[in-house]
């Protein structure tokens, strides 16, 4: 417990996944639950979304489909993004724990 209260030890990467799962599945869910209320709420959002229904309606039925790949083509890769920050980050924190290790028999 010492270890973890001088920050000897860390908890990050328990914490990073966590965090990761609340980022890939948790925020795109409650965000889409959670348009209708702030589409209500929200005056120039409500403006936006009248803007961009009325310019999405005008699409013909290929320019809908191009824009749905296009759509989900760009989330997944922005869920790719999220994924290689959070590797990058336990990766980081990874090397600073083997080279406290390594630190610590060399003393």
């Amino acid at each position: 417990m010492l270890d973890i209260l001088s920050f000897n030890t860390f908890i990050t990467q328990d914490v990073l996944v966590f965090f990761y799962y609340v980022g890939a599945v948790l925020i795109p869910v409650i965000l889409y639950f959670f348009k209708d209320y702030i589409v209500e709420h929200i005056s120039f959002i409500k403006t936006i979304n009248n803007k961009l229904q009325t310019f999405y309606s005008a699409f013909s039925a290929n320019e809908k489909i191009a824009f749905w790949m296009i759509f989900i083509t760009i989330f997944l890769c922005m869920e790719l993004c999220w994924r290689m920050v959070f590797e990058a980050m336990i990766g980081y924190f990874d090397i600073h724990e083997y080279l406290h290790i390594i630190s610590k028999k060399l003393k």
